[in-house]
């Protein structure tokens, strides 16, 4: 007998729109994101939930999706990079880091502007050391991380002159039209 179920219906709400899908609970919600929606931002890094690269929200909290069942979320908003901005209208958190050229590889971005973007949901006006605390648990290969703090203090400052509006489409769920 198999310890794995086969694919079972699921209605998975993210980045505001509900996507019924048909796949198997214990799939890694990462690679459903990837493999079933082709959402990108989330990178597969470790599998572990320890480097940080899969980071997305799930109501507004910074997870780890590759160690989380996608079984396990269903009626529960979540979010991707895709979700937060676009080429055209970015996330302040984006913009900060364009702003702060805290890019060198990329690879990490993903894990590092969701986890800053749940700290500034959080705590509006971090300090340093509550940037670097919050951070700890993404890994960084090239170094970069005294402009990714920067940026992370640039999106504070942009959140704030904004009056501290942030989207959140994961709050409001559209559904798909009915055909």
């Amino acid at each position: 007998m198999s310890k794995h179920a086969g694919p079972a219906a699921l209605a998975l709400h993210v980045n505001g729109v509900v996507h019924q899908l048909a796949v198997p609970p214990e799939a890694s919600l990462l690679a459903v994101l990837r493999n079933d929606l082709g959402l990108n931002g989330p990178k597969y890094g470790c599998g572990l939930g320890q480097c940080g690269a899969c980071t997305v929200l799930v109501d507004g909290v910074a997870a780890r999706a590759c160690v989380i069942p996608v079984g396990g979320m269903a009626g529960r908003a979540i979010t991707t990079l895709e979700g937060l901005g676009d080429r055209n209208r970015p996330h302040p958190v984006q913009q900060a880091f364009i702003d702060a050229q805290a890019a060198q590889c990329g690879y990490c971005l993903n894990g590092m502007i969701m986890m800053a973007a749940a700290l500034l949901a959080e705590r509006p006006r971090p300090t340093e050391a509550d940037i670097r605390r919050a951070l700890s648990g993404n890994l960084c290969r090239c170094g970069t991380h005294v402009e990714i703090v920067e940026a992370v203090l640039r999106a504070a400052d942009l959140l704030s002159a904004s009056g501290g509006s942030q989207s959140a489409p994961a709050a409001a769920i559209a559904h798909p039209a009915e055909t």
